[in-house]
């Protein structure tokens, strides 16, 4: 039986980059994935392949709405959905490819099977063709993830009702598809099929999209998907059925007013959120407790009920990001090898890799107001923005909240062209605790979008915003 100090259950983002730290801090190193390829839901069925065909389809909307204007003149372009598809298992294969490399060069064991506690100190890991081996090691990092979520009534036929993963290998452009949940993963993926054509409709239980960031983000993005790709949205819709057919779907819903409501089409695309993944881990054999969520119980530091056993990612408590699982991931590993690392939540960045995109960081006006903070608002529409006009990108704006008697910056929301890069100028102000006034007396190179950051800056200090 071989021995290691620490051992990864999951190769995802969390869980490789756990790996990579251990072994640069010395440790001895395993990582155990169930699927033969690493990189788990976000490089192989999320966050890499959603990205490539956001781009993908970004280009064929401009092509056809945008390119006149801009003095390019081409014959009508034509949607070729499996180059398309076929394009963005390049660019998955490229990024595992690029992670098998990583654990070669740190000298990882990767072991390709399921992995499960048969003591805290022995993991069994079993291969798809029925082989078990057993591993011995020191501490364990639980990092499995998560997986789509369902609803009561619906039966995912991966055919006609379907998860994120089967939208992303589509082999054709949907005439109408049906998005139940106005969440992230929803919008992104709506947004794809919208631009080649697609007419979509969003039923959303709550009364808007994107309920956990600032409103008033929501009711932006709301308005440019409607405005620029014909997005309907219906809102305060509970979904009690989804039923497939050969060749279309009927969606039942109950509106506002508890009336039934049906809505047909040739796909429907259930994205209601993604819960624990655990199953076959034996948490029980060890006693590892979770909570009624299923997920991973664990202190401040990570650390389960079970000594010597951590969990990290989507498998615990907080946003279901990649990259809060990464700083978790070397969070768990320099705490094992005796530092003292911290993560500051509330300074972990939400995206929606919309178009534009939306970014955001630390307070929503919302939660300022709910714990009775004092505050200042300031923003700046990417409208007044020279370098958003030549882009033909001026949907959108900087909005910076900070506090009302220090000018300490306390939350940061985007929507606009790359405010998925732009975001983390603000996470490194708050980081810093800046003050909104430091911000604005930085030189911010002209003509950029992240100006109006700083122009929001302005405004926020006490409404002197220069252009505007």
């Amino acid at each position: 039986m071989e021995k290691f100090d620490v051992t990864i259950i999951g190769g995802g983002p969390g869980g490789y980059v756990a790996a990579i730290r251990c072994a640069q801090l010395g440790m001895k190193t395993a990582l155990v994935e169930k699927y033969t390829s690493l990189g788990g839901t976000c490089l192989n069925v999320g966050c890499i392949p959603s990205k490539a065909l956001l781009d993908s389809s970004e280009h064929f909307y401009n092509a056809v709405h945008h390119f006149e204007e801009h003095g390019i003149d081409i014959k009508a372009p034509k949607v070729n959905i499996k180059q398309m598809i076929e394009r963005k298992r390049g660019v998955v294969k490229m990024t595992v490819e690029g992670i098998n490399y990583l654990m070669k060069k740190n000298k990882i064991t990767v072991y390709t099977g399921m992995g499960s506690f048969v003591t805290k100190n022995t993991i069994e890991v079993a291969s798809a063709d029925g082989k078990k081996e057993t591993i011995e090691t020191g501490k364990t990092i639980i990092a499995t993830g998560s997986k789509p979520a369902s609803l009561p009534g619906i039966e995912i036929d991966k055919k006609r009702v379907i998860t994120s993963t089967e939208a992303l290998e589509m082999t054709e452009v949907p005439k109408h598809m049906v998005i139940i949940g106005g969440g992230v993963i929803g919008l992104e993926l709506g947004s794809v099929y919208a631009r080649l054509g697609s007419k979509i409709t969003v039923v959303e239980f709550m009364d808007r999209i994107i309920p956990g960031m600032d409103g008033a983000l929501s009711k932006e993005l709301q308005r440019v998907l409607k405005k620029n790709l014909g997005f309907e949205f219906l809102f305060k819709h509970k979904v009690t059925a989804a039923k497939a057919g050969a060749k279309e779907v009927t969606v039942s819903a109950l509106n506002a007013k508890d009336e039934p409501i049906e809505i047909k089409a040739d796909y429907c695309l259930l994205s209601v959120g993604r819960k624990a993944y655990t199953e076959g881990l034996g948490l029980d054999k060890v006693g590892i407790k979770v909570d009624n969520r299923g997920r991973v119980e664990t202190d401040d530091h990570l650390k389960t009920n079970i000594d010597g056993i951590y969990a990290i990612g989507d498998v615990v408590k907080g946003a279901m990001l990649a990259h809060k699982a990464e700083e978790e991931g070397t969070f768990v590993a320099e705490i094992l090898a005796g530092q003292k690392p911290h993560i500051n939540y509330n300074l972990i960045p939400g995206v929606v890799y919309t178009w534009p995109e939306v970014a955001a960081v630390g307070y929503t006006e919302e939660q300022l107001k709910e714990q009775g903070k004092k505050y200042k608002v300031g923003s700046f529409p990417f409208k007044a923005s020279g370098r958003a006009r030549a882009s033909m990108d001026t949907d959108g704006f900087v909005k910076v909240l900070s506090d009302e008697a220090t000018d300490e910056i306390l939350g940061v929301h985007m929507i606009g062209p790359r405010t998925a890069d732009m975001i983390a100028e603000a996470v490194v102000a708050m980081e810093f605790r800046a003050s909104a006034e430091d911000i604005s007396r930085i030189s911010h190179a002209h003509p950029t979008f992240t100006e109006s950051m700083k122009e929001a800056c302005l405004d926020a200090t006490g409404k002197r915003a220069l252009h505007i």
